[in-house]
């Protein structure tokens, strides 16, 4: 048996009944996997006969589908270096399909790394509104800026924050919150051996607690009417039905909101799902809840860019005239400068300050001695046809190994910084001079 804890079964059979015998059987099987299309890259319909391994359709996700046959190597692969796909656990993306994003709107992901519910949500916003995704630890913060450039978000957030700081500095902002909560892991067993060992009846206890603390704190983030979906990977009870229930005792000013059981086993409330292996997915639950309008204070956001000195003017300008040279059209939106780094701001963005931002935007370049060097993220975030200059790409040219693995490769074509498209896909750039493409594909990314 994966788990010889007696606690841990009765938790089980309480649970689940009659299932549980099945539930224990199939605990001893190969965990799955899965896929979540990024449609800010590519189409399902373009991308599935692109794929080097099977998959099936996943029902907790209209993107989302099984890997089905062996797959070694999904990070090295080029669709996965132009972020044509997030790999995720195929349940880990229903708390997506109940929150149901749509382009827009402004939306929190507030315990968001690695990023794989964050790479959704953005997919769903067709790059309009805002998705901001934080994450308390700073480490894992970068983990999930490096998902967002490689998924292609410009019209994203990305902070390390407590969550009662950034509640409250946001309070009444968002159209909609997600708080995929830090629980006890049971939901990852089957992969994960060390959560096993990890687990305790004491750590159960102490992940509601702080669960429910982090639900108060998103409660606030949330404007009037709007939605506001928990989840988590595990099977507990008191994380799950025992922490929506007190939330629901201590904040008077929400109402479940009924879902259908199509992504899932009913629970006893009727706002939420479970997934377990039972129903095709390794452990998941998620819960939608609905705050009332009362009619109270909704606070208005807006950004205000600082004023600028004559310096600062003089160095917008210059990027503005950097980016005329590698964009067909500008891009939109409010370019900032900062300590000689240059970023195009989404549109929808309230005032940051206090917010432990690490990134807002685009991150577009840097200024060195009145030279302006693009960043990665300034191609990753938009689609070939947008640059002036494209080193288009197939899966069996050489060139695209070359470009993975650093090496200057063959390009043609006229000379300055160049867009590298992968399948349709901007997976990076480079300078073109005297039909060579010299690499500036970031060496933390490449495959070595």
């Amino acid at each position: 048996m994966i788990n010889s804890s007696d606690e841990y079964k009765a938790e089980i059979v309480r649970i689940l009944g009659g299932d549980s015998t099945r539930f224990f059987e199939m605990m001893n099987g190969e965990p799955y996997r899965g896929i979540s299309v990024n449609r800010l890259k590519i189409s399902p319909e373009r991308l599935l006969p692109l794929l080097p391994f099977a998959v099936e359709k996943s029902p907790f996700y209209a993107d989302g589908y099984y890997i089905t046959g062996d797959a070694e190597g999904i990070g090295r692969h080029p669709l996965h270096h132009a972020g044509a796909f997030y790999v995720q656990e195929p349940s880990a993306s229903s708390a997506v399909s109940l929150l149901d994003a749509a382009p827009g709107e402004k939306i929190l992901d507030l315990c968001a790394a690695p990023g794989g519910k964050s790479a959704q949500i953005a997919s769903c916003l067709r790059g309009s509104g805002l998705i901001w995704s934080n994450e308390v630890v700073k480490n894992r913060a970068q983990i999930l800026l490096s998902n967002f450039e490689r998924m292609g978000i410009g019209n994203g957030v990305v902070s390390s924050c407590y969550p009662e700081v950034l509640c409250a500095r946001l309070e009444g902002y968002f159209d909609k919150v997600l708080v995929d909560a830090p629980c006890s892991g049971e939901g990852m067993f089957r992969k994960d051996p060390a959560a096993v060992d990890e687990w305790s009846r004491e750590h159960v206890i102490s992940c509601s607690e702080r669960q429910l603390s982090i639900l108060g704190s998103a409660a606030k983030a949330l404007k009037e009417g709007g939605i506001l979906v928990y989840s988590t990977c595990t099977f507990s009870y008191e994380e799950n039905e025992g922490v929506i229930a007190e939330f629901l005792k201590r904040h008077d000013d929400f109402e479940m909101c009924e879902v259908n059981d199509d992504l899932g086993r009913r629970t006893e409330l009727p706002c939420a799902v479970r997934i377990t292996p039972l129903e095709g997915g390794e452990g998941h639950f998620a819960a939608k809840l609905k705050k009332r309008c009362t009619g109270g204070y909704a606070p208005a956001y807006t950004y205000n860019e600082a004023s600028r000195s004559a310096k600062a003017d003089a160095a917008v300008r210059t990027v503005e005239r950097e980016l005329a040279d590698i964009f067909k059209d500008v891009p939109k939106g409010v370019i900032s400068v900062r300590n000689d780094k240059a970023f195009i701001l989404p549109d929808e963005l309230p005032d940051v300050s206090g917010c432990g931002v690490i990134r807002a935007g685009i991150l577009a370049g840097e200024l060195k001695r009145n030279r302006f060097e693009p960043a990665h993220s300034l191609f990753t975030a938009f689609a070939p046809e947008r640059f002036r200059r494209v080193l288009e790409l197939t899966l069996d040219d050489r060139r695209t190994g070359e470009y993975l693995r650093g090496f200057e490769t063959d390009c043609g074509g006229a000379a300055g910084y160049t867009a590298v498209a992968v399948e349709g896909m901007v997976t990076g750039f480079g300078k073109c001079s005297s039909g060579r493409l010299k690499n500036k594909y970031p060496k933390g990314l490449r495959n070595l």
